[in-house]
């Protein structure tokens, strides 16, 4: 039985005026917790960091919310915030963590769009674009509405072991005033090689 874990984030950007700009990323967590049994005799890791017979554990978690300041330019400006995606396992052979879009890869205001990046591999955004990146660079990609592997662990880790994710966001002055929203999930789940 494989299990997984999502967290759910809300990305909200907000337009103030034409001139000023603010961007305000909020993210919210839901945290499923879930615990299994260790394997059946024979199956287990010999000497292992999980005692034989221990409970696994999985569980995800964000750093909370996160504010974007922003001040367009007629030529685009390039505005970041970061959030941190926290997994735990006590499971032998480590973890996968993956990011998507929830519904669509754009944020929306209203039925204004505020599109994703078209980066396929890290490179700066192309203006009136959001992306991410977890090397804390200035270059982006653009999420996708399928899961994305962003972290592989091959090992337990009992104390949490955290992914920082930035989120870039390039506006010029072009885009309506508004709140545009898009969520992100991130999803955990056990490795099962």
């Amino acid at each position: 039985m494989i299990m997984y874990f999502r967290c759910y984030n809300n990305i909200s950007v907000k337009k103030i005026t034409p001139i000023l700009n603010i961007l305000t990323t909020t993210f919210f967590c839901t945290v499923l917790a879930i615990t299994c049994s260790a394997q059946p005799y024979g199956k287990g890791v010999y000497n292992s960091n999980i005692p034989y017979g221990n409970l696994t554990s999985l569980s995800i978690g964000t750093s909370g919310n996160i504010d974007i300041p922003i001040t367009p330019t007629s030529d685009g400006v390039l505005a970041t915030g970061n959030s941190t995606i926290t997994v735990t396992s006590t499971d032998i052979t480590g973890y996968k963590l993956y990011i998507r879009s929830l519904n669509s890869t754009s944020m929306n205001n209203l039925g204004a769009q505020l599109p994703t990046s078209n980066n396929v591999t890290p490179a700066p955004l192309a203006i009136d674009t959001w992306g991410y990146n977890t090397d804390a660079s200035i270059d982006f990609i653009g999420i996708n509405l399928t899961d994305t592997l962003i972290r592989s662990t091959n090992s337990p880790v009992p104390n949490g072991e955290a992914t920082n994710v930035t989120y870039g966001i390039n506006l010029d002055m072009a885009k309506p005033a508004g709140n545009y929203t898009a969520t992100v999930v991130y999803t955990a789940v056990p490795q099962t090689d």
